[in-house]
């Protein structure tokens, strides 16, 4: 008497990539800037070797500034000379600009 309707892939009209699903959830709760501090503080070894990571006392992000407290006067004195160098790396690891500035400590 009757039939039952069947689409043909009832789930392809919500399927998107689970990238773009936790970006969207980031952006909704106003989450983003906060997750992209977090991951370029996370990421902070990768990108800055061992070396450098090790003679990190603290690592904090205020208003687009990133505070950077050193246990090496002379790593201080090295790093502060490649200020624009360190904040493009750490922004085109994220893709996008969290940092403008670098302060060390």
């Amino acid at each position: 008497m009757f039939k039952k309707f069947k689409p043909s892939n009832p789930r392809k009209a919500d399927i998107a990539p689970l990238k773009d699903v936790i970006n969207d959830l980031l952006k909704a709760y106003k989450l983003k800037g906060k997750y992209n501090e977090t991951h370029i503080i996370a990421s902070w070894e990768r990108i800055m070797g061992t070396p450098i990571a090790t003679r990190t006392a603290s690592l904090n992000i205020h208003n687009k500034k990133m505070y950077v407290k050193l246990t090496s006067a002379p790593l201080k004195q090295e790093l502060s000379m490649s200020k624009t160098r360190i904040v493009e790396l750490l922004n085109n690891d994220l893709g996008e600009v969290v940092i403008e500035e670098i302060i060390f400590l």
